[in-house]
């Protein structure tokens, strides 16, 4: 999990509701409902496009792989649409294509999910072909294979990407043995062992209706779509009653830690400075959001004007909170030549510490509020977003007025706000801090920042 800066950070809190304001969204109204086989259903119409965006949300991510099968919940969503006792592989394209939908699959931390938009008159025959995929995957052997070889290219292509590298390395340590630790793709020794069996046993202890929740936002009529989707889902009875929570973090285990990802190929270096942020939902989320827009989370930032305008040392910086449902991190992301990485680091820090024990001015903050309240309409322009964003205040808990009351709660954000958070959470501690690049050139530059701990790029898994 890396880093989100700005605006990306708007899903991650649940703060306590606050009176509507003139500038307040209004999301179509959400009617609930439960089918008998224990399936959360979320229906919200909205047009005036016949179109409708489904989103199917079952609490299987990563987070819950077996040790030793690291990156398995991945996988079986990338070969849920391989085949089911109904459809082969070709057919479920052909049937997505030829109506004009489009159908996604994927895998992060906390969830494994499949997004579907169609044309609101298929809608039925679509919302079919989505429940056969969780319902009956038959995980054929040859496309388990393929998936395998697909999966492992990508791998082998993070390993040469020093960006990627220092993404993986930054999130391992960071979260240390907490299941959060490992990329939801796995590595490249748990995905060579995966087979058949695997995918079939995951599939059964953790996909089924009673951990999964629905989304339908678009053009429908109530009635036919109560129909469609007992039509489609009616009778689904696998799967456990509950899924297993993450264990809450703790905190940073490797505080003060500093590692050196050897790349001796490489002229630039890539950066990476984290410490403790917190989980998603947390009170403190939107205020962080804002005080980070003015420290790292725009073009205009206190760290790109420092960094890249004042010094010229990068192209770009960044800082944001990235937060899942058991923790989160804050993280500063960069790059630059080899030899003045000791630089970046000193004038990122430097600006860290001077947000923390002055926080940000009454300009800056009125600036940073302005731009997140105008932004974050444009986030909610398509029944897809739309879909997404109510399916994240299901999962985490956010509270039924989070859309609508959003930008209230940004603009309730006060110049102590944005300094007692800056004061929490920019690195006081001494920070994590990971460099890929040349480790016989960086071992001088990180002289005094930590522990020093060399690793090959084979090494960060």
């Amino acid at each position: 999990m890396t880093a989100f800066p700005g605006i990306l950070m708007a899903f991650m809190t649940a703060a306590a509701p606050v009176r509507a304001a003139p500038m307040d969204l209004k999301l179509p109204a959400v009617e609930r409902s439960v089918t008998p086989e224990g399936l959360t259903v979320l229906s919200a119409p909205r047009g005036p496009l016949p179109l409708v965006s489904v989103r199917l949300v079952i609490k299987a991510g990563s987070a819950l792989d077996p040790a030793g099968k690291e990156g398995i919940a991945d996988f079986t969503a990338r070969l849920l649409r391989r085949g089911t006792k109904s459809l082969k592989a070709d057919a479920i394209d052909e049937a997505v294509e030829y109506v004009g939908a489009s159908l996604g699959l994927g895998c992060s931390e906390d969830a494994l999910f499949v997004a579907l938009t169609t044309p609101a008159e298929h809608l039925p025959d679509m919302l079919r072909v989505m429940a056969a995929l969780v319902r009956e995957p038959t995980f054929p052997e040859e496309e388990v294979a393929s998936a395998r070889t697909r999966v492992l290219a990508h791998l082998a292509t993070e390993q040469d990407d020093p960006a990627a590298l220092a993404d993986r390395a930054f999130n391992r340590a960071a979260w240390g043995n907490h299941p959060y630790a490992h990329s939801p793709l796995g590595t490249v020794r748990s995905v060579k062992g995966f087979s058949r069996a695997d995918l079939v046993k995951f599939h059964a202890e953790r996909v089924g209706p009673r951990v999964s929740t629905l989304v339908v936002v678009g053009q429908f009529e109530h009635d036919a779509l109560v129909k469609a989707v007992d039509a489609a889902f009616g009778g689904w009875r696998a799967g456990p009653d509950e899924a297993p929570v993450p264990p809450a973090f703790e905190g940073l285990p490797a505080a003060g830690r500093v590692i050196l990802v050897d790349k001796p190929d490489q002229t630039q270096v890539q950066v990476r400075l984290g410490g403790v942020g917190m989980r998603r939902g947390h009170p403190d989320a939107i205020p962080a959001t804002v005080m980070n827009t003015v420290l790292g989370g725009g073009f205009t930032s206190r760290l790109m004007t420092e960094i890249r305008v004042k010094r010229g040392l990068t192209y770009g910086v960044s800082s944001g909170f990235g937060g899942l449902k058991a923790g989160g991190h804050f993280e500063v992301s960069s790059f630059t030549k080899t030899e003045t990485a000791r630089e970046l680091i000193d004038v990122a820090l430097g600006e860290l510490a001077k947000a923390r024990e002055k926080g940000i001015s009454a300009k800056e903050l009125a600036t940073a509020r302005t731009y997140l309240s105008g932004l974050y309409p444009l986030r909610l322009e398509t029944n897809d977003a739309v879909a997404t964003s109510i399916s994240d205040v299901e999962f985490y808990g956010l509270g039924v007025d989070w859309v609508e009351n959003y930008r209230s709660r940004v603009a309730a954000v006060d110049v102590k706000a944005a300094a007692d958070v800056a004061r929490r959470y920019l690195l006081a501690k001494a920070p994590l801090v990971v460099l890929v690049g040349r480790a016989s050139e960086l071992k001088s530059a990180v002289k005094g920042l930590g522990k020093v701990e060399i690793l090959k790029a084979s090494e960060v898994e």
